[in-house]
């Protein structure tokens, strides 16, 4: 082989090293994978992007939260992608609870809480962040109140594992998860963490798999 070959190789193999893309589901396999029996994981504090509402999930409004999300997650994409720190934009995830007394399982669905979040990686930082928006902003494409954060979210010991199904039937797995944290000692002190593997628009509810996640200690 010339050396005008081996100096194109590794020019080559150079470049595709520095346009590699990320994908943290690939990356962080600990973090997005789970057996379908419970199992307790110690988390890392991560960064997201979050917004927070009050509603029903068939609500127009969550609809609404979601698209307002990617949007963003969309828009940093294509920005870092254009600096040659291209990524895959994360699974959708959420956080469930209810206010008050009544348990989440026999609060009307209006009354759920929720926070909508996807990771982000740790090279994208509250300026890019902060960019994005106003730039979003300034194409009509957010509104002045989008409800959009950055924020680090440190779960830290957790207990988690895979649901296979609707999310209507989540419920037998979470009791599975909170009756083996309890057994092995372990208090429940965080919210219902749900991580989105597949998309319900284009899956069987059968066929639906969702990471089921609490806090411990």
């Amino acid at each position: 082989m010339s050396l005008v070959a081996v100096y194109l190789l590794i020019n080559s193999t150079a470049m595709i090293i520095t346009f590699q893309k990320l994908d943290l589901q690939k990356a962080y396999p600990e973090y997005y994978t789970a057996a379908e029996r419970p199992k307790v994981v110690n988390l890392e504090p991560y960064y997201y992007l979050t917004i927070s509402g009050k509603c029903a999930p068939e609500n127009p409004i969550f609809e609404d939260a979601i698209g307002r999300l990617y949007a963003l997650a969309y828009k940093i994409k294509f920005t870092s992608k254009a600096n040659e720190m291209d990524f895959v934009v994360p699974k959708l995830e959420a956080f469930w609870w209810v206010e008050g007394e009544t348990p989440f399982e026999k609060s009307p669905r209006e009354e759920w809480c929720w926070q909508l979040m996807i990771r982000m990686p740790d090279f994208i930082g509250r300026q890019e962040v902060a960019t994005a928006i106003l730039e979003l902003k300034a194409k009509n494409k957010l509104p002045d109140n989008h409800g959009l954060n950055f924020e680090e979210i440190h779960e830290g010991l957790s207990v988690q594992l895979l649901h296979i199904g609707s999310y209507e039937e989540e419920w037998p797995s979470i009791q599975k998860m909170l009756q083996f944290a309890q057994r092995e000692g372990f208090e429940v002190v965080g919210k219902h963490h749900e991580i989105y593997l597949n998309d319900p628009m284009r899956t069987e509810k059968s066929k639906l798999k969702t990471i089921l996640r609490y806090s411990i200690r």
